[in-house]
């Protein structure tokens, strides 16, 4: 592939002033009382569900996680220790060595996406750059990319051509801005981290690594750093025109601030003149509430929100990226937690990470099938659906917060989850019982009807991918239903049908 020519000094300067250009002249200024227009899109709101993919140079090693960039320059650590002991001294094998590692040879962005439909998902989000900084796509502002280097592809396009192909909604996300001080640690010993760093160069610029509690921590981010994360995030934007774009931790520092302001109201604008609406996915309170969509990283809210929010979280309890000793959740998890999430005016981003070849792994496939199929038989309580006057009702309480979903939930016959949509009611039952008795509390007849718990006509009820025609009763104490036929590991939904 010949060497792609890179934007000069005067060329990143007149980017950085059509960004202004863009800003000024669209429906979105670059503050947070103008980018409070934002309105979640409907699309995002009725799918529900979509796929993470966490791809790259950190898949050639595939070892522990992503973070084994960071991690192989920290000596002491077992990333260190196996890198030394695997690919020999890291000033003779860097990270940047991996990089004619990375051969793709297997990727079909085809078969992802249908891999990627076949499992239920909506949309899909695809890394474009993480904490490494190797660009997945064909990029102007670095010679370190999939396109010039390693696979010599397009990773990000094909993938994009691919999944709207199956009517997929293509996403993606930047992790840019942890490169800041992500690789500092090479410079503590005899590495291929050495001074002086510029930009341009892969491992630029390895900065101490801050406090990461601290949101004005130092070494504050330069200016020349801070541009060259705006101008990648914009090239994104205008080479790509993600439907969504997410960004991870460490945005929230002081120092970007006008930055994703810049970022958000380019965006939003290019959205306006693409006749699409498009939106920022965001954790930690990097965005002021209000001008994005709110993400919580593997865990999940506790009540119902009156706005819509989203959960990143893995299929692999141990890393976001493939590695040859993954933790699986299993399938039956990751559906109560998506149930879950729906039930609160959510939606789930599920994490899958190919290997380095472009393959899936076997197990990730069969979770997604299994998935798939759930959904296949239950989507129409999932896609479009909205909240019902309360998330749920039984007696597991579920956890609230980041990095609470690991732990294998148990829920009993009174556990359930509500949707509507129509004209009628959802109601998943997490544990359906073997002897087919369910109660609905919530559906129960009101014995004041100044002050319901429901007060509306049942027409009929069934149960979603069953022919069986259950016996149903309602009283003061709730809707009754009997099966005999009905079995299932999964969550069952009984669809109650009203006037």
């Amino acid at each position: 592939m010949p060497e792609q020519k890179i934007m000069g000094e005067n060329e990143r300067k007149n980017y950085l002033e059509k960004i202004e250009t863009v800003i000024q002249k669209g429906p979105f200024k670059d503050n947070w009382e103008s980018l409070q227009q934002f309105e979640a899109p409907k699309w995002f709101h009725e799918s529900k569900f979509g796929i993470f993919l966490h791809w790259g140079l950190y898949s050639v090693p595939a070892f522990n996680n992503e973070w084994y960039s960071r991690n192989m320059y920290i000596q002491g650590t077992e990333e260190f220790e196996h890198h030394v002991k695997t690919f020999g001294p890291q000033k003779e094998f860097g990270y940047k060595d991996f990089i004619p590692l990375f051969k793709a040879e297997a990727f079909n962005p085809k078969e992802w996406a249908q891999i990627i439909k076949g499992a239920g998902a909506k949309y899909v989000f695809p890394v474009a750059e993480h904490h490494d900084g190797f660009q997945m796509y064909k990029s102007s502002l670095s010679h370190f990319n999939a396109y010039e280097m390693g696979p010599e592809r397009n990773l990000l396009g094909e993938l994009k051509e691919a999944c709207e192909e199956e009517d997929l909604c293509f996403c993606t996300s930047s992790h840019r801005a942890e490169h800041w001080f992500f690789m500092c640690h090479g410079k503590e010993f005899d590495s291929d981290i050495k001074e002086p760093l510029e930009r341009g160069d892969f491992y630029w610029p390895s900065m101490e690594e801050p406090n990461h509690q601290e949101l004005t921590s130092n070494p504050y981010p330069t200016r020349e750093y801070l541009e060259d994360w705006l101008l990648r995030t914009c090239e994104i934007i205008d080479e790509y025109r993600p439907r969504l774009l997410y960004f991870d931790w460490w945005i929230q520092h002081e120092a970007f601030k006008p930055y994703l302001k810049k970022v958000a109201a380019y965006y939003y604008n290019r959205g306006a003149e693409w006749g699409s609406k498009v939106a920022i996915c965001y954790k930690h309170d990097a965005f002021m509430f209000g001008t994005g969509i709110v993400d919580v990283e593997r865990g999940k809210f506790a009540e119902v929100k009156p706005y819509v929010w989203q959960t990143d979280t893995s299929i692999a309890k141990n890393s976001w990226c493939y590695t040859d000793t993954l933790e699986y959740k299993t399938a039956k998890d990751i559906i109560y937690n998506l149930v879950d999430i729906i039930s609160k005016n959510g939606n789930m981003l599920l994490n899958v990470g190919p290997k380095a070849d472009g393959s899936f792994a076997e197990e990730d496939k069969k979770i997604l099938e299994e998935i798939g199929s759930w959904l296949k038989v239950n989507g129409e309580a999932v896609y479009g659906s909205k909240i019902f006057r309360k998330s749920g009702e039984g007696p597991t309480k579920e956890n609230e917060g980041q990095f609470t979903d690991n732990q294998s939930m148990v829920y009993t016959a009174k556990d359930m989850r509500f949707t509507v949509k129509g004209d009628s009611i959802y109601a998943f039952v997490l544990n359906y019982p073997e002897n087919g008795e369910v109660t609905i509390t919530s559906l129960a007849k009101s014995k004041d009807q100044n002050v319901p718990e429901f007060h509306g006509i049942i027409k009929e009820v069934s149960i979603l991918g069953s022919e069986e025609v259950p016996e149903w009763t309602e009283d003061y104490e709730g809707l009754h239903v009997k099966t005999h036929t009905v079995h299932s590991n999964y969550p069952v939904v009984i669809r109650v049908k009203v006037a």
